[in-house]
């Protein structure tokens, strides 16, 4: 998780530039549709700052953090709100949000560690709370990049849930990435319900 974090301190503004204009519009609304309004959602590792700053403009409440100190800043900069710099597993909240947003941000936990914080994000979550999570599509388990990874797929994220016990999948959906000359790269996207 450090090397992760030391990657993104380092490359935050190329980051941003390649996430930041992505219109990712049918998939925030997808999550919206669920919500009613003037919701609270935290915005679970925000990189540029994008979602949140759209969910603001819906009229939902957002409480943003991410575990880059230099995205963070990036992030306050770009949506008016102050970003907390935290990491997932230092989520301690009860009851506190409506909904979840982990657009591919904890696909960088390993294994253990993701079962923990999806325990921790359920405490997070009001009753009958959703999630939107989102994975890079397949088996690889490890380093890629400069980064930590988890890919997934439907068949290893359904035993995964089987493990923790605490969501049940509403939605899943593979989708192609949205990232100009990456339409390759397959996702696999969730929307979970708190159990």
């Amino acid at each position: 998780m450090k090397r992760t974090i030391i990657y993104y301190n380092q490359n935050a503004q190329k980051f941003n530039q390649n996430t930041i204009n992505v219109d990712f519009k049918s998939t925030q609304e997808r999550f919206l549709k669920k919500l009613s309004s003037s919701s609270e959602i935290l915005d679970f590792g925000c990189g540029s700052g994008r979602d949140t700053k759209y969910f603001l403009s819906k009229g939902h409440k957002v409480t943003a953090i991410d575990g880059s100190e230099e995205l963070c800043r990036l992030a306050s900069e770009y949506t008016g709100i102050p970003v907390r710099h935290m990491l997932f597993q230092q989520l301690d909240e009860k009851d506190a949000y409506d909904a979840i947003w982990a657009c591919s941000s904890i696909l960088h936990l390993p294994y253990d560690e993701l079962k923990s914080v999806l325990g921790k994000m359920e405490h997070a979550l009001k009753q009958d709370g959703i999630l939107y999570t989102s994975f890079k599509y397949g088996t690889f388990e490890g380093e890629r990049n400069g980064r930590y990874f988890i890919d997934m797929t439907e068949e290893k994220f359904e035993y995964l849930l089987k493990e923790v016990k605490v969501f049940k999948i509403e939605e899943q959906w593979v989708s192609s990435d949205v990232r100009p000359d990456r339409g390759d790269e397959k996702w696999l996207n969730l929307i979970l319900r708190k159990n």
